[in-house]
């Protein structure tokens, strides 16, 4: 029998092709998907987020423990369908307009994934219309913004106002995140959270949909 608590170490370890075979061989095994994907995939990518955040891991471990994640995934995803497992909600990431980086949006969405979401990842360079059309399109529950410009954190403002002028602003939890963004920045535009780091964004977004 595989022991799940070897896929999550596998994982924090970034072997992909490892994960995925014993993902296989797990579920050939008959083995519950649910529990595989939360003891193996899921808490082992958690662990990788708060080494992250205490410095103790850096992105380039982050990507590959990432990588391995997904190459599970990618195994589990048709049996989660089959047993019906229902994601923890959807979120909508992206880069506000006028900004290119996606190196932090990278990381937030592969933790979003990490914490049990189904990310809709909307890119860089994203307008307000993109992120409400795509969260609405999606009924997600959660619109993450990231900036690293200066210049470009006004548009997060932009897509916050439209959701209030169509009467939208509560039916999503509005994040907001970049080396340029702080706490007070994100109280007032009128953001719901600001998070420092991507693993704790995706536990923010956790709680706050669990809550919500």
């Amino acid at each position: 029998m595989v022991e799940i608590t070897e896929i999550s170490a596998m994982l924090q370890k970034g072997k992909a092709k490892i994960v995925k075979e014993l993902v296989q061989q797990a579920l050939d095994e008959g083995q519950d998907p649910k529990e595989i994907l939360n003891e193996g995939l899921l808490s082992g990518m958690m662990i990788v987020g708060t080494k992250f955040k205490n410095n103790e891991v850096f992105v380039p471990e982050v990507l590959v423990a990432a990588r391995a994640m997904n190459a599970g995934l990618g195994i589990l995803e048709p049996k989660l369908v089959e047993v019906g497992n229902e994601p923890v909600g959807k979120a909508v990431i992206g880069t506000v307009k006028g900004d290119l980086h996606d190196i932090g949006k990278n990381l937030v969405a592969m933790m979003l994934k990490g914490a049990g979401f189904e990310v809709i990842d909307a890119g860089v360079d994203v307008d307000a219309e993109t992120f409400i059309s795509k969260a609405e399109e999606a009924h997600a529950d959660v619109i993450c913004m990231s900036a690293l410009l200066t210049t470009t954190m006004p548009n997060m403002q932009e897509c916050i106002d439209k959701l209030t002028e169509r009467g939208l602003r509560d039916k999503y939890i509005v994040m907001v995140g970049g080396a340029p963004v702080n706490d007070s920045f994100a109280k007032k535009i009128g953001a719901d959270y600001y998070t420092p780091d991507a693993a704790t964004a995706a536990e923010v977004a956790r709680n706050a949909v669990l809550t919500h």
